[in-house]
């Protein structure tokens, strides 16, 4: 085990499957000499060569087309959008076309493409560079997604998500990409669709995932000193969803708080909510579901503004005392 940043195990689980395999090859803006927008490709155009790390021009509807494309042929393209929120480009690409094409032709073809982008705000990028944007992919049939929170998660999440035959949205949330944790030297995956407990608590469960994940632990072991016990449910895959994790941490607890960065209003954590409430679990619960996340406004470019916007161990503490 050594400890390496979350930025480092996303390259390194790209450059592990790219030696494993000669069909996975690496494309988008400024992945190349510069190493990426943030940093996480590093190196990557020395070992693999221009015709594997292929810079791309600035047009999102050409080179996801493309990616699309090359899947469909036997490639096993990783497309990387340096903001998620550029899927406002090339959404026809995805919705449309990489998500429908296996189902149109009746399981003919495969589209294994991972779409990497980095997510969500907290650096000050302002409206158009800082959204969370998850609930828009996982309203569409055919798309997975995954958002995982630890560079542990990331590495294992990201080679499986590469080996699968379905496109894969994979969020990486930018304030998580210096974070540093233990990952082993050898190789593993993490199977997608599987939840992880990353605080096992009794009195309340907060499902989380992302970036809040830590401020959500955080927040739990302040409470802990106070003799409150929460668990702290990491979702890491969002399409499939662990539904089953989900509910029986909602039958032990009996009390629920979902926090997510995204816009609360419709946003992923009303289909949790939704889960639970349809399940017989809801009549085991003792307060009604609570559910922290963004305001409803376009991100500010200022700091202390933008802060204000998005979830604080404040308002999520707020949130579990009033559920117990």
């Amino acid at each position: 085990m050594r400890e390496i940043t979350y930025a480092e195990a996303v390259r390194e689980a790209m450059c592990e499957e790219m030696r494993r395999d000669e069909n996975v090859f690496f494309m988008g803006e400024d992945i190349g000499v510069y190493g990426g927008a943030f940093g996480v490709s590093e190196g990557m155009l020395r070992e693999f060569g221009a015709e594997r790390v292929r810079e791309t021009p600035i047009s999102e509807t050409a080179f996801v087309g493309a990616g699309v494309g090359a899947a469909l042929m036997g490639m096993r393209p990783i497309v990387e959008l340096m903001f998620s929120d550029f899927i406002s480009v090339c959404i026809d690409q995805i919705i449309n076309q990489a998500a429908k094409l296996r189902f149109l032709l009746g399981g003919a073809v495969s589209v294994p493409l991972v779409l990497r982008a980095a997510a969500g705000g907290g650096t000050g990028a302002a409206a158009q560079h800082s959204q969370s944007l998850e609930s828009l992919y996982t309203n569409i049939p055919g798309l997975k997604v995954v958002a995982p929170s630890t560079p542990y998660d990331a590495k294992g999440l990201l080679k499986s998500a590469i080996r699968d035959n379905n496109p894969v949205i994979f969020l990486e949330q930018k304030k998580l990409y210096r974070v540093k944790d233990w990952v082993p030297e050898e190789a593993y995956t993490i199977p997608l669709g599987r939840a992880d407990v990353k605080r096992a608590g009794e009195d309340v469960s907060v499902i989380t995932y992302g970036r809040m994940v830590r401020m959500c632990l955080d927040t739990a072991a302040k409470l802990a000193s106070e003799g409150i016990s929460a668990e702290v449910i990491d979702l890491r895959s969002l399409l499939p969803l662990d539904a089953d994790a989900i509910l029986r941490s909602v039958r032990k607890t009996r009390r629920v708080v979902i926090v997510h960065e995204a816009v609360t209003f419709s946003g992923f954590g009303a289909e949790i909510a939704a889960r639970i409430a349809t399940d017989e679990a809801l009549f085991c619960l003792k307060a009604p579901i609570k559910r922290v996340g963004a305001y409803s406004c376009p991100i500010p470019f200022s700091p202390m503004l933008e802060e204000s916007v998005f979830p604080t161990p404040d308002r999520i503490e707020a949130a579990i005392r009033e559920t117990l």
